[in-house]
């Protein structure tokens, strides 16, 4: 039976996360935000769909997703199925609105946020959730799903077909696995920029108990700072555990090497975003520093802002990353995904999810079971980012035990928001915001 979208629905959604610190960086401090699609269909099921934003400009996205929304009503999922580049194009090269990226921005977001919903409506009609529906896709139909323009200098859909083929090899165990332990996973709760040492101290200390022995702090403020609550954090978790840093492109390309000099006595595993996102050379610059500076100890991660998959490709060509971190938000939706973890793959780097926010860590739970099962085949250095804020507004929240993630077992993405939750805390009407 043919499914026809007839409808496409915009929510601005914002949370007022500023007033607490949550979220609180080098840079932003922000109302946690999405912009919420659904997507109506005359078969009765629906696709929800978001992309993050940080309060202000919300609204900005929701008008990029109404701008493009006819490239989505109307059309019935097999089409789109049938086609799957095609669809994508329409969306991320529109003719005019291209002009406005191109493949990157709000208008990119946007396009996120509309492609997310039609794999989550695709997925939830065959009756899975998003890591089956596309682990258990054949590598034909998976490889026919990524737009390979401006990136064939990097990854080829034959060398693309031939990753996901082996990654049928061993497949079930790898799942068998998964169910027993969950999947690894950080905590970035413990560190935001904003909170004082004392709820540091304390956070950590609670984090390690529950069974966190991966925790992110927030770096970029004055140097000194920075250092004493890393030694707070070092202090609670032990020499053991792993200590990630994140300075959010605040710090020049010198500025970073110089910080990490003295940030590399706590024993840090990587350094998040230490300077502009764009900047491919100077990460390759900061990464050989770091790896002198720690023996090869700490490596260099970034990528929840990256634009799009040709910056992921530029990276991984420079060297300039040992972790990339994916957010399934910033680029095209799934489909630029999957090119992203195929790129990641053919370089042999690992990928640790971006998450937090409203709903990341939703999404990309699906993504990361989905890279290890079918695409990286390994844990190695792979962990996905967690965040304990705002899953109570999502039907199908995440579920973590230990520091893990466990399996997602309902249909579809995980994105869908409950009613009551739009309602309240839709903007500038909604109860929460009057």
């Amino acid at each position: 039976m043919s499914v026809t979208i007839t409808s496409v629905e915009v929510h601005d959604v914002r949370f007022p996360t500023a007033a607490r610190g949550d979220g609180s960086d080098a840079i932003n401090r922000g109302d946690y935000s999405a912009t919420y699609v659904e997507l109506g269909t005359d078969a009765g099921p629906t696709g929800a769909g978001f992309t993050f934003t940080n309060g202000r400009g919300n609204e900005i996205t929701c008008a990029a997703v109404r701008a493009l929304a006819h490239h989505v009503r109307g059309r019935t999922v097999e089409e789109i199925a049938a086609e799957p580049v095609a669809f994508w194009r329409s969306l991320s090269a529109d003719v005019q609105l291209r002009w406005l990226g191109p493949e990157k921005g709000v208008i990119h977001m946007a396009t996120g946020a509309l492609v997310n919903a039609v794999w989550d409506l695709r997925a939830t009609l065959a009756g899975k959730p998003m890591w089956r529906f596309l682990t258990e896709m054949p590598t034909d139909e998976l490889v026919a799903s990524v737009d390979f323009r401006h990136i064939t200098d990097a990854l080829t859909p034959d060398e693309a077909a031939a990753i996901l083929d082996k990654g049928l090899i061993g497949g079930d165990g790898r799942l068998a696995d998964l169910k027993e332990i969950g999947f690894p996973s950080y905590t970035t709760s413990v560190g935001w920029l904003g909170y004082p040492d004392d709820k540091v101290r304390a956070l950590t200390r609670q984090a390690y108990d529950d069974g966190w022995r991966a925790v992110k702090m927030k770096v970029g403020g004055p140097l000194a700072d920075d250092l004493r609550r890393a030694r707070i954090i070092r202090a609670e978790i032990g020499p053991d555990a792993l200590l990630m840093m994140d300075a959010n492109q605040v710090w020049d390309v010198d500025e970073a090497i110089t910080a990490m000099t003295a940030l590399a006595e706590v024993d840090p595993y990587w350094i998040e975003e230490p300077t502009h996102a764009d900047d491919i050379l100077g990460h390759a610059r900061i990464a050989r520093a770091v790896t002198e500076l720690t023996d090869g100890r700490c490596r260099v991660a970034t990528g929840e802002v990256a634009a799009n998959r040709v910056i992921f490709k530029q990276l991984l060509q420079a060297e300039a990353i040992g972790v990339m971190q994916i957010d399934a938000c910033r680029v095209g939706g799934v489909n630029e995904v999957l090119a992203e973890l195929l790129l990641a793959a053919k370089f042999g780097v690992p990928v640790c999810p971006h998450a937090g926010g409203v709903g990341l860590c939703e999404y990309v739970q699906h993504l990361a079971i989905f890279d290890y099962l079918r695409v990286g085949t390994g844990l190695d250095g792979r962990m996905v980012e967690y965040v304990d804020h705002l899953h109570e507004h999502f039907v199908d929240p995440v579920r973590t035990r230990s520091g893990r993630y466990l399996l997602p077992e309902r249909p579809g993405y995980s994105a869908t928001m409950k009613p009551t939750s739009i309602a309240e805390f839709r903007f500038p009407d909604g109860p929460a915001w009057r």
